[in-house]
C-alpha cells in the first residue's frame, strides 16, 4: 500500500512548465492508484473533471500528502496555509533556485512512485508569526516559512527602533531596517543582506539589520524559541511596512510594537532519501565541488 493515498496538487498559475508537469504528475498518480485532489486555483490548468477540485482553505483537510509545482516562492505560500494542518509538502521544481523544491520535472516517473512506496525522508521546518500591536491592540498578523522584515516602504528612509530579546534590550537602532529569519530563511533575502547560512535542523532565528548607521551592527543569531520585541521609535516622516515572506505586508506606525515568535505547528517537508542539504547548497549557490572525487 502506499505511504500516502491522497495526494493533493498545487501549481502556480502562468507558467507553461507548471502545467505540463501537472499534466504528467497526474498520469504518473493515477498509475499509481491514489487518490487526486486539486486546489482549485489550477481548476482551468487540467481538463474538467480529471480530478477532484477543492478550495484553497479545505486542502490540506483533504489529502495526506500536497504536491508544489513550481517555485521556493509557491511552496512558501503553500506552507503558510498548510502548516497548520499537518500535512507533509513535496516540492517539484519549476522556478529559478530550488532550495525548498528538489523533485526534477524529468524525474517524476521515478520519484514519485518511490516517495509514494516509503521511500522517502521528512524534516520539520518550523515558521514564525508575527503581530503588529498599536496600543496594546493586536492590529495585524501575518507568518513566515522564510523571514519577517521591517522596512521603510518605498521610502529611502532609515527607520529607528529598539530591539529586545525576551523582554531584554538589546539595542537601539538607526537603519533600513531588520530582517528576522529562520534557518530556511538563511539562504533568502537575509543571505543578500549579510546573513549566515544556518542548516535547517538548528533551532535558531538570525536578525539581520539592514545597511544600519552603525558599524558594529552585525547579524544576531538567537535561540529559535526566543520571543522578538522590536519597537518603532517616534520619528514620523516615514510608515514603515512589515513583509511576510516578501508576500502579505502591512503599515506600521511610530510606537507600534512588532511581536516576532516561533508558530507551534511546523511545515513537513518531504525529499528523496538522496537528498543531501549540502549539495542543494553547492548547486544553487555556486560552492565548489570536491577536487578529488573519492572512489566508488
Amino acid at each position: 500500500m502506499p505511504a500516502f493515498n491522497r495526494i493533493g496538487l498545487v501549481g502556480r498559475q502562468g507558467h507553461a512548465g507548471v502545467t505540463e508537469s501537472l499534466h504528467k504528475l497526474v498520469s504518473v498518480l493515477r498509475s499509481l492508484n491514489v487518490e487526486v485532489i486539486g486546489d482549485e486555483s489550477i481548476a482551468d490548468l487540467l481538463p474538467s473533471g480529471q480530478l477532484q477540485i477543492v478550495g484553497h482553505d479545505t486542502l490540506g483537510d483533504s489529502c495526506d500528502l500536497v504536491i508544489v509545482v513550481g517555485g521556493d516562492g509557491s511552496l512558501l505560500g503553500v506552507a503558510r496555509s498548510l502548516s497548520r494542518h499537518d500535512v507533509p509538502v513535496l516540492g517539484v521544481n519549476r522556478g529559478r533556485l530550488g532550495f525548498l523544491t528538489d523533485i526534477k520535472p524529468g524525474e517524476l516517473d521515478v520519484r514519485i512512485p518511490s516517495i509514494l512506496a516509503g521511500n522517502y525522508t521528512e524534516e520539520s521546518r518550523f515558521l514564525l508569526e508575527c503581530d503588529l500591536l498599536r496600543a496594546g491592540k493586536v492590529i495585524e498578523s501575518g507568518c513566515a516559512l522564510n523571514d519577517v522584515v521591517l522596512h521603510p516602504g518605498t521610502a529611502a528612509r532609515m527607520i529607528e527602533f529598539e530591539l529586545f530579546v525576551d523582554d531584554q534590550f538589546v539595542y537601539s537602532q538607526q537603519s533600513d531596517g531588520l530582517i528576522v529569519a529562520t534557518p530556511t530563511g538563511s539562504t533568502a533575502y537575509s543571505l543578500s543582506a549579510g546573513g549566515p547560512i544556518m542548516h535547517p535542523s538548528l533551532n535558531a532565528v538570525v536578525l539581520v539589520p539592514m545597511y544600519p548607521h552603525s558599524l558594529s551592527s552585525r547579524p544576531l543569531v538567537i535561540d529559535g524559541d526566543r520571543t522578538i520585541r522590536v519597537l518603532l521609535g517616534p520619528v514620523r516622516s516615514i510608515q514603515p511596512q512589515v513583509s511576510c515572506d516578501g508576500a502579505k505586508s502591512f503599515a506600521a506606525n511610530p510606537g507600534d510594537t512588532l511581536i516576532v515568535r516561533k508558530q507551534p505547528q511546523p511545515l513537513r517537508l518531504v525529499h528523496p532519501l538522496d537528498h543531501n542539504y549540502y549539495e542543494t547548497c553547492r548547486s544553487k549557490l555556486g560552492w565548489g565541488n570536491r577536487l578529488v572525487q573519492p572512489d566508488d
